[in-house]
């Protein structure tokens, strides 16, 4: 990964679960920094943030706002932490720019999982340095990624999204025809089984939102019935 440790802020209104949080993470190898709002996280973030863990219900900018404004600047991984359980809470968390999403109350190793997972894949698939060559884009139909800046074309046109939707989608044109279930899909992804969540299916919905594609009648990702989504 990184030969320095990570910088992970926090934004929790609640003093005891940022106290706990940078506890546990410290105790990990990872350089804190908390704040006590939104505000205070858009305040702080910048180019040196690894990773931001952002508390949805916070009082003033709300996590969805502070991921917002965060994500107009910065593309480092966010988690959301939230009571909240329901797809459309989800679906606006992804849409807000997050990539994963963990329910309170949560186990200590599940976080740091989650953690450990999204931070892979962020260092694994960061953008190379120096101009993108074309050895380095996948077109299909009338999409281009480019793999160096992890960024989608449509029509010559930036769509934004996020680390987990861009994997996602390379995954599936990588592997055309390849019908993926959500558990492959997980495991492919975060390279570990799946929580047993519908976060697969929110993220593939916000992808499908974004391309924007019909899930009735697809033209980038067809659904298998029964069986899960693939590229043709």
């Amino acid at each position: 990964m990184a030969d320095h440790p990570v910088k992970i802020l926090i934004a929790d209104d609640e003093k005891e679960i940022r106290d706990i949080l940078t506890l546990l993470l410290r105790g990990e190898g990872y350089e804190v920094t908390a704040a006590k709002s939104g505000e205070e996280a858009v305040h702080l973030a910048d180019p040196s943030i690894g990773m931001y863990i952002l508390d949805i219900n916070m009082p003033g900018m709300s996590g969805y706002e502070t991921a917002v404004k965060i994500r107009e600047k910065f593309y480092a991984p966010i988690i959301f932490l939230t009571a909240y359980s329901g797809e459309s809470d989800k679906t606006m968390g992804f849409s807000a720019g997050a990539d994963d999403y963990i329910v309170k109350p949560f186990s200590n190793t599940e976080l740091l999982l989650r953690v450990r997972s999204l931070l892979r894949r962020a260092y694994d698939y960061s953008p190379a340095q120096g101009s993108s060559s074309s050895e380095n884009k996948i077109s299909y139909k009338d999409l281009v990624l480019d793999l160096d800046s992890q960024s989608v074309q449509k029509d010559g046109q930036t769509i934004s999204l996020t680390w987990t939707e861009f994997q996602i989608l390379e995954l599936f044109i990588s592997n055309r025809g390849r019908i993926y279930s959500l558990d492959h899909i997980y495991q492919s992804i975060w390279q570990e089984d799946a929580v047993g969540d519908g976060t697969i299916m929110v993220h593939i919905k916000n992808l499908r939102k974004k391309l924007g594609d019909n899930s009735r009648n697809p033209i980038y990702i067809k659904t298998a019935w029964g069986k899960g989504y693939y590229v043709d």
